[in-house]
């Protein structure tokens, strides 16, 4: 028999799912994760929090596999797991579609002045102009990370009629180099961020690109919100040096309630909620794992794999 140690949160997807060769024993809290953690061949030890996640982790001494229904687990001690030789699965690609969607939902958004139409109704005040007039038809979009979710926001966004670019490390035809992209941001009405968490991608768009933005241009996060120097974005958006931002990420998070963020007419803050903003995770995780029990029973590579070198 092969231990897993699972969360009872998804037990009823799961457990009626279980092959006979797997022994599940489910956990309710961190400190019972805590106690079954060395117990643990397979391991599913998702919490809304980090902390506890990396505890139960360390703990997990006989782990082989850990699953999570998590994409960016850069959080968790990489090292550890690497020197234990511990495979881990991640969420890639379970939420995709929605933060896909919540990318097309924000630039409509800001495109439309839809906040001050939600505030006239609010108001009672019937307008009789649009507080919005730019047309995402015919715009140009530059797109940094084209994973499972900057490929659907490409598809979604070239039926709207935009013009996108991504950033390949290759390049290649309507593709920007590594090298590239910085001197061709003044191009592009909308930067569109959707990179893992390294060291390399932290603070990739500091001052000097944000300065180098057209005017009008909107940046869109849905990555992490150490990925922008969030104090240069303050400042550009006070200055109004580039039109707005739409942030799903923010450093940290929660935002603090006395943060100018909140404050900014053209900053859009939606706290981390487009990977939420669906009810299918946890089936699509569940089904994806009961995929991968199958694959690990016959020694096959389980799928997704995150890697523990590259932080992603």
């Amino acid at each position: 028999m092969t231990t897993a140690v699972l969360s009872s949160l998804i037990r009823p997807l799961v457990e009626p799912r279980l092959p006979d060769w797997v022994e599940p024993l489910w956990f309710m809290s961190k400190e019972e994760a805590l106690e079954l953690a060395p117990k643990a061949e397979i391991g599913w030890f998702d919490f809304n929090e980090p902390g506890p996640m990396c505890e139960v982790v360390t703990a997990a001494e006989n782990l082989k596999w850990l699953t999570s229904i998590y994409a960016g687990l850069d959080f968790l001690p990489l090292d550890l797991l690497r020197q234990r030789g511990v495979t881990v699965t991640n969420g890639a690609g379970i939420n995709a579609i929605t933060i896909a969607e919540y990318v097309v939902m924000g630039m409509l958004n800001v495109a439309k002045g839809y906040r001050d139409v939600v505030r006239a109704q609010d108001r009672h005040e019937w307008l009789h102009d649009s507080p919005g007039k730019v047309e995402l038809c015919g715009s140009k979009a530059l797109l940094l990370g084209y994973g499972a979710i900057g490929k659907l926001v490409e598809e979604r966004l070239l039926a709207f009629g935009v013009d996108v670019s991504i950033v390949r490390r290759s390049g290649g035809e309507n593709a920007l180099g590594p090298e590239e992209w910085q001197a061709r941001l003044g191009e592009f009405d909308w930067v569109i961020l959707a990179v893992p968490s390294t060291p390399e991608t932290e603070d990739m768009i500091g001052a000097d690109e944000l300065a180098a933005m057209k005017s009008d241009a909107v940046l869109i996060n849905i990555a992490r919100g150490t990925v922008v120097d969030q104090d240069a974005l303050v400042t550009a958006l006070e200055e109004k040096t580039i039109g707005a931002a739409f942030l799903d990420v923010t450093t940290p998070e929660p935002l603090p309630e006395d943060h100018k963020l909140w404050t900014l007419d053209n900053a859009h803050v939606t706290m981390h909620l487009s990977g939420r903003a669906q009810s299918k995770m946890f089936q699509r995780s569940a089904d994806r794992f009961i995929e991968n029990l199958d694959r690990y029973e016959r020694g096959e590579d389980v799928q997704p794999q995150f890697d523990l070198s590259l932080g992603y």
